[in-house]
C-alpha cells in the first residue's frame, strides 16, 4: 500500500459511507460495477480466493471491502492458474450506489499492490455476470527466443527457449486446432464432469518485439491448462521433435498418443473476453497514471 486510507480518498475527493448507511442499503440501493483487470500473476496463487493464500480475488475483495466498509464480494470471468497473468480479466462488483464507475477505479488503483491495476469500469444491467455472460475469451502466450528473454526483465513473463522453433510449422500446425472440437486430450485430469469440447474461433503465432513469438487463440471456452497443453505440444512441432499432424490426431483421440509436457505458466496471458453488444462498454483512461503519495 502507498498510503494511508483516509489519505487516499481525501486526494481522489471520494467520501465513503459511513456504518449507519449499511443499515438502509436496501432502501438505498446498489448498482453492479463491472471493471477490467491487470496483473501480474508470477506472485500469485492464482486468480480465485484461497483461505491462506495471495489471491488476486483476495485482493481486490480486501481493498473492496475497505473502500464500502463492509464485506464485497466480486464474481470473474473465470480463473486463471498461478503463475497466469491478465491484460483483460473481467470482474463485477455491487457498490453502494455513490461510487461511480470512475471514482471506484481510481480508489481501487490507488489502494491495490502494484502487480495489479483496473485499466477501465463501466455500469452495467443488475443481471449481468462476467462469466455466464461471456461469448469469447482470448489468450496469448509467449514463448521467448532472445537471449534478452533469460533477462530477469523478461523470464517471469514468457518461457524463455534456448532453441527458435520454425514458423511455418508453428503457424500450420495450429490451423488443426479451429473449430469445435474435443480438447480432452489436451485438458488435465480429473475434468470430465465439466465436458470436453470447445470452439476455437481463431489461432495465429506472430513475431512479439524483437524477443520471440507470440500465440494467440480465442474461444468460447477452455478446460483446464488447456492452453499451455496446447502450446507446449505446438513448439514441440515447431521444433520438429512431432510430426505435423500431431495436433490433429490427438484431437481425434488416436489411441497411445499423449501431448507434450505443457507449457510453464509465465508466458501465458488472459487478454480479452468479449461480451454481446451494449453489455460491457468501458471507456478506457489509458492516460491516466496510478498516483504515488509520499
Amino acid at each position: 500500500m502507498r498510503c494511508q486510507f483516509a489519505e487516499v480518498l481525501a486526494l481522489l475527493d471520494i467520501h465513503p459511507p459511513q456504518p449507519s448507511f449499511f443499515a438502509a442499503m436496501e432502501d438505498r440501493g446498489t448498482q453492479r460495477i463491472a471493471f477490467t483487470v491487470q496483473y501480474d500473476g508470477s506472485s500469485f496463487f492464482g486468480w480465485q480466493l484461497q483461505r491462506e493464500e495471495r489471491t488476486v480475488q483476495g485482493e481486490l475483495e480486501s481493498v473492496l471491502s475497505r473502500l464500502f466498509a463492509a464485506p464485497a464480494r466480486i464474481v470473474g470471468s473465470g480463473r486463471t492458474d498461478r503463475g497466469v497473468h491478465a491484460m483483460g480479466q473481467v470482474a463485477a462488483v455491487d457498490a453502494p450506489e455513490q461510487w461511480s464507475p470512475r471514482s471506484l477505479r481510481r480508489a481501487m488503483n490507488a489502494l491495490l499492490p502494484d502487480e495489479v491495476w483496473i485499466s477501465a469500469a463501466a455500469e452495467v444491467a443488475d443481471d449481468f455476470h462476467p462469466r455466464y455472460n461471456a461469448l469469447e475469451r482470448s489468450y496469448i502466450y509467449r514463448i521467448g527466443l532472445s537471449p534478452a528473454a533469460f533477462s530477469p526483465f523478461h523470464a517471469r513473463w514468457c518461457w524463455p527457449l534456448a532453441k527458435t522453433p520454425q514458423l511455418d510449422l508453428l503457424q500450420e500446425a495450429a490451423q488443426a486446432i479451429v473449430g469445435d472440437h474435443s480438447f480432452k486430450a489436451f485438458a488435465k485430469a480429473g475434468q470430465e464432469h465439466r465436458g470436453d469440447r470447445c470452439i476455437v474461433t481463431s489461432t495465429g503465432w506472430n513475431p512479439w518485439a524483437d524477443i520471440g513469438f507470440e500465440f494467440r487463440v480465442s474461444a468460447n471456452r477452455y478446460l483446464h491448462h488447456m492452453v499451455r497443453y496446447l502450446v507446449g505440444t505446438l513448439v514441440d512441432i515447431g521444433l520438429e521433435r512431432r510430426p505435423l499432424d500431431t495436433i490433429g490426431s490427438l484431437l481425434e483421440s488416436a489411441p497411445g498418443l499423449t501431448t507434450s509436457v505443457p507449457a510453464p505458466p509465465t508466458g501465458l496471458y488472459l487478454s480479452q473476453v468479449r461480451y454481446p453488444e451494449g453489455a460491457y462498454a468501458p471507456v478506457e483512461e489509458a492516460t491516466w497514471k496510478r498516483t504515488t503519495y509520499a
